[in-house]
């Protein structure tokens, strides 16, 4: 069982079509993402959904993968799934993710009330702190 996680804390999953793996017919709507895939080389015409594998809570790619995604001009939904941790939320969000899978034993470590205290990800994004006192 995965819980999902957005600005508003633990939520019901709403996605009901399922996933493609890369390569799927070009009909499909939401694709898995591993996470060594490059984001360079995906065909986002008609997709409203990627989710990005994240196999290791050490393993950034899955960051990288949504940034480069973002920036081709993906607008659908981008969703991280599997090792994240409360402690990377801002980071998912600042990167590009919507919102965020865990597993069930995730969850129960690290309740709603820890994802919610990096809600605030756009305030607390020290970049753009930086960038205010220079000017």
């Amino acid at each position: 069982m995965t819980q999902l996680i957005n600005d508003t804390g633990f939520v019901a999953d709403d996605w009901t079509q399922g996933f493609c793996n890369q390569g799927a017919a070009n009909d499909c709507v939401a694709l898995d993402l591993p996470s060594d895939a490059d984001p360079g080389a995906i065909n986002l015409t008609g997709l409203k959904m990627i989710r990005v594998d994240f196999p290791s809570s050490a393993d950034g790619r899955g960051f990288t993968i949504a940034r480069a995604l973002r920036l081709r001009g993906y607008t659908g939904r981008l969703r991280a799934h599997g090792a994240v941790l409360s402690d990377q939320y801002a980071m998912a969000r600042r990167a590009g993710f919507d919102e965020v899978e865990v597993d069930s034993a995730i969850a129960a470590r690290q309740p709603a009330d820890q994802w919610l205290f990096r809600a605030n990800w756009q305030q607390n994004d020290y970049q753009s702190r930086l960038r205010g006192a220079a000017t």
